[in-house]
């Protein structure tokens, strides 16, 4: 059998050019998606904090049922993130708000020698309310990392703080907030 002169010896350039422009696009969506699941995962992250930071304000709250009151911050001034943290301990009341602010706040985990607070959320503030009949709602609200649907009117915690001019994150977009109502039966 007699070979042509045109018969195909190899690779053309134009084949390698097609299947490195084809594993380009491929390499850009796997960088695109471990982003996605980077962010994903430390919002993750700042919910499971968030939960945690409730439910010590939750124990301390019901520990201290007599004083239960004396708690509410309400819902324009929190504590946590931009705020000074009290500095007075002479009550449990103050312990507990001087601790839950200085938690809010990342004193849970400090980063190397400059000893930044990093244990938190991002500009985590927590609140209590009091809703009567000795029910108290209390809300821990952080920043989150890009904007969704904003949280209902009635999470008043944090409202506007999280807005940014000139970036997606406006109208409490990306303001997130987890609630817990906590009762205190009448002794």
């Amino acid at each position: 059998m007699r070979q042509s002169i045109f018969s195909q010896r190899g690779v053309s350039l134009v084949e390698v050019l097609v299947t490195m422009v084809i594993l380009a696009i491929g390499l850009l969506g796997v960088m695109g998606l471990q982003a996605r699941l980077q962010e994903s995962e430390m919002e993750t992250y700042q919910r499971s904090q968030a939960l945690i930071l409730l439910e010590d304000m939750a124990q301390r709250l019901a520990a201290n049922r007599n004083a239960a009151a004396s708690y509410v911050t309400g819902g324009a001034n929190p504590v946590g993130a931009g705020m000074s943290c009290q500095s007075t301990t002479t009550t449990q009341r103050d312990r507990d708000l001087k601790e839950w602010c200085e938690e809010l706040q990342g004193a849970a985990e400090t980063l190397g020698a400059s000893g930044s607070r990093v244990g938190a959320m991002l500009g985590g503030r927590g609140c209590v309310e009091s809703l009567g009949s000795n029910q108290y709602l209390i809300t821990v609200a952080w920043q989150g990392l890009a904007p969704l649907t904003a949280p209902p009117a009635g999470a008043a915690c944090g409202r506007n703080s999280y807005d940014s001019a000139g970036s997606s994150c406006t109208g409490d977009r990306c303001r997130r907030v987890v609630t817990t109502l906590v009762r205190i039966a009448p002794l």
